[in-house]
């Protein structure tokens, strides 16, 4: 699976994320954030936005592109029925998102269709 297509699953179907893999997700985001400035990343640990847990650390423990992948494929797994890849019919690229109705790369357009 491409990086584009992990990245496209993840943002458009995370609701099919288990509880764990959304606070790993929302940890790796704050961490990104908050990583020059101290106060700012004590804040964000005090109100728990940034996790502790060695359960939801472990998520993330070699990679967050590992991470990624793994999400991705459980969900495709388990899922199949419920992530679809909205492809353009021209040439066949993935949409910017599952309901788009016009290629980024080739710019066909299938609204009439």
């Amino acid at each position: 699976m491409d990086k584009e297509s992990i990245n496209y699953i993840i943002r458009y179907f995370s609701n099919l994320m288990t509880h764990d893999e959304k606070l790993a997700l929302q940890h790796q985001m704050y961490i990104v954030k908050s990583t020059d400035n101290k106060a700012i990343k004590d804040m964000m640990k005090e109100k728990g936005w940034i996790n502790n847990d060695p359960q939801i650390l472990n998520l993330l423990k070699n990679s967050y592109e590992e991470f990624q992948i793994n999400v991705a494929k459980r969900m495709m797994n388990e899922t199949p029925e419920k992530v679809f890849f909205n492809n353009c019919p021209k040439c066949g690229k993935l949409a910017r998102t599952p309901y788009a109705k016009q290629c980024r790369y080739c710019k066909h357009s299938w609204r009439a269709e």
